[in-house]
């Protein structure tokens, strides 16, 4: 190896493909490298645990890499002058403990960057740059997809919850969106559990417990391995207006548990699918539903509502069920606007790369 130690910093907000390709190339020059990630305490950034988990997620399998968070107190990235930088600097030198033989930073910082002027005892070594910009993926991750590790990418992945009564089309579409966005989906959880009697009117209050947690668990699996969007069927909201439908003996711990879940859930989009459609005997589907869906799809918007849930309705055939789901997950994704959008540059002369 041709350093003993080596150190790269930076804010990695968000890390991208280009910062992970120095840091592998930095690990394999030093006996140990040190990463410093850049926390503004008081700036806009995403939670230093998130990023400080996506460098380890990167760097866990290399033995010889340690990862130091150093907090400042900056306003803005602009704020972050010569003050900041040889105070931080030594910060960094005292907690390394031993003398730093490279700094390693992209080509877009100069010989009057934070790197050069903090630390001349040290050999720099610059990697080209790559392109990679984390401000353009700021502005918009969708376009910069291919940039995101794959350690990064359930940060932004866009969540789709498709809702609504029995037999309204909700779990085909939601295969359908995932198929047409070439990504994954969760399943209603409660579809098998309901059945272990042979009839939800027969449903144990345990059930509705492990219908809400298990929902739960696989969206957030599922979400490690979604391709820009996740299309979610059914939520803990549903499951509480089943509960009070089949009138669950554990009601009142369960309400507060669905209640707690709905609290954690975040959605970009919900949609609503109308009772508009022909009702479809699939199973154990209820009869009393299907006399009067108009009602009990009303109590599944009152429970939205309720908890504070903006929703879009959609109605008509399943054809135009369908079209009206994809345009508006193309408007969330970006989709809809096909004018190039400009790649921000990023870097700056002084201060932790962005």
């Amino acid at each position: 190896m041709r350093y003993k130690v080596g150190m790269y910093g930076g804010s990695f907000n968000p890390l991208h493909l280009g910062h992970v390709d120095c840091i592998i190339q930095a690990a394999n020059l030093c006996r140990e490298l040190f990463l410093v990630l850049s926390h503004g305490t008081k700036r806009d950034e995403i939670d230093v645990r998130v990023r400080y988990r996506w460098l380890y997620g990167i760097t866990k399998h290399i033995g010889n890499v340690s990862i130091l968070i150093l907090d400042d107190d900056a306003e803005t990235k602009a704020d972050y002058t010569e003050e900041y930088w040889f105070r931080d600097a030594a910060e960094i030198k005292r907690r390394i403990g031993k003398p730093i033989d490279a700094v390693f930073c992209g080509s877009d910082y100069g010989e009057d960057s934070f790197w050069f002027k903090c630390y001349p005892e040290s050999a720099h070594v610059v990697f080209p740059r790559n392109g990679m910009s984390s401000s353009a993926i700021r502005e918009n991750p969708m376009a910069h997809w291919d940039w995101l590790p794959n350690v990064v990418k359930p940060y932004y992945t866009k969540k789709v919850l498709l809702m609504g009564g029995e037999s309204t089309g909700k779990s085909t579409l939601t295969i359908n969106l995932a198929n047409r966005f070439n990504t994954n989906y969760v399943d209603e959880a409660g579809r098998e559990i309901s059945a272990r009697s042979g009839t939800d009117q027969l449903m144990l209050s345990e059930d509705f417990t492990e219908i809400l947690l298990r929902q739960k668990l696989n969206v957030t699996e599922a979400a490690q391995h979604s391709q820009r969007v996740l299309f979610i069927d059914t939520d803990a909201l549903v499951t509480q207006f089943y509960m009070n439908f089949l009138s669950d003996p554990g009601i009142e711990k369960n309400k507060a548990l669905s209640d707690a879940v709905d609290a954690l859930n975040e959605y970009d989009l919900i949609l609503f699918l109308e009772p508009d459609v022909d009702f479809v005997q699939d199973g154990d589907r209820s009869e009393v539903i299907r006399d009067d869906r108009m009602k009990y799809s009303g109590q599944i918007k009152d429970l939205l509502r309720s908890h504070g849930r903006s929703f879009t309705e959609i109605g008509g055939s399943y054809q135009e069920r369908y079209l009206k789901a994809v345009s508006l997950v193309e408007r969330l994704l970006g989709e809809d606007d096909p004018s190039p959008r400009p790649m921000s540059e990023g870097g700056q002369s002084g201060g932790f790369p962005v």
